[in-house]
């Protein structure tokens, strides 16, 4: 496993994404499978239906808690004080735990001040129920607005990532602040496996097109990766990825998949 350090933290850079399971049981088993593969990372939502599933796999693991960096979000309904308060020890009962690694806001909300909302994320992490906080969904501008507001610094903003969505304005904001990337949907749900652009670079490495897309996302600064797999095979093939390196030019390629500007990126990555 390789790690997204920053601001003191070190992050997992490869999680798995838990939105959209058949059933609790397919979570459960899918985060029990996960986490025997070498997954340290799992990722979840008060929206998703499966805080419950996830609690019970990683209760039961053989895994020590604390080597498990779970994170869980804010519904859009439960944004002023008393629902983030609330809602959030109800997501601590349902993932059988006495904290959260990190506590998201889903998305941004217009319903209610933002300095509520973070504020009272800001207190859970002072009571020491949640460790970190951060935003998911947000643009440059709500992503600085949200840092301005709160007192402890914003671990991460999650939003949709890979090959085929430009993010070179957020991840440039992110790489000069500090900020992890986390990226939901990294393989485009499953659209990446047909790219031919990756598929021949994954010739070269004996690896998959949806190995390199997940490689082209981990070797950039400050990004960390949580695509959703169901089954062990698939599990696998997702983690198999920290073996290889993509060369610059071949980074550079796959930026050109997704049409975004790739030289305000290149000296940060160093392309």
């Amino acid at each position: 496993m390789e790690y997204v350090t920053t601001q003191g933290v070190e992050v997992p850079a490869l999680g798995l994404g838990t939105a959209r399971f058949d059933s609790p049981d397919a979570c459960r088993r899918a985060v029990e499978a996960a986490l025997d593969v070498g997954y340290r990372h799992v990722d979840t939502a008060q929206s998703y239906g499966t805080e419950g599933a996830v609690g019970a796999a990683v209760s039961t693991a053989d895994v020590d808690r604390d080597h498990v960096f779970v994170t869980t979000k804010l519904s859009e309904s439960n944004r002023g004080r008393d629902r983030v308060l609330e809602s959030t020890r109800q997501s601590l009962a349902a993932l059988r735990t006495d904290y959260v690694d990190l506590l998201l806001m889903h998305s941004p909300n217009s319903t209610v001040p933002l300095e509520e909302t973070i504020g009272a994320m800001n207190d859970l992490r002072e009571e020491g129920v949640v460790r970190h906080v951060g935003v998911s969904n947000f643009s440059v501008d709500q992503l600085r607005r949200a840092m301005a507001v709160s007192d402890a610094p914003i671990l991460t903003n999650q939003v949709e990532y890979h090959p085929y969505r430009d993010q070179s304005a957020l991840l440039e904001t992110c790489i000069d602040e500090g900020i992890v990337l986390t990226a939901y949907s990294p393989l485009a749900v499953g659209k990446v496996t047909s790219n031919a652009t990756l598929a021949e670079i994954g010739d070269r490495y004996g690896k998959t097109a949806a190995q390199v897309a997940l490689r082209w996302l981990l070797q950039q600064e400050t990004v960390a990766a949580i695509p959703k797999a169901a089954g062990r095979d698939h599990l696998r093939e997702n983690f198999d990825v920290f073996d290889f390196a993509l060369a610059d030019d071949e980074m550079r390629t796959i930026f050109g998949e997704t049409g975004g500007p790739i030289d305000r990126l290149r000296d940060r990555l160093g392309l």
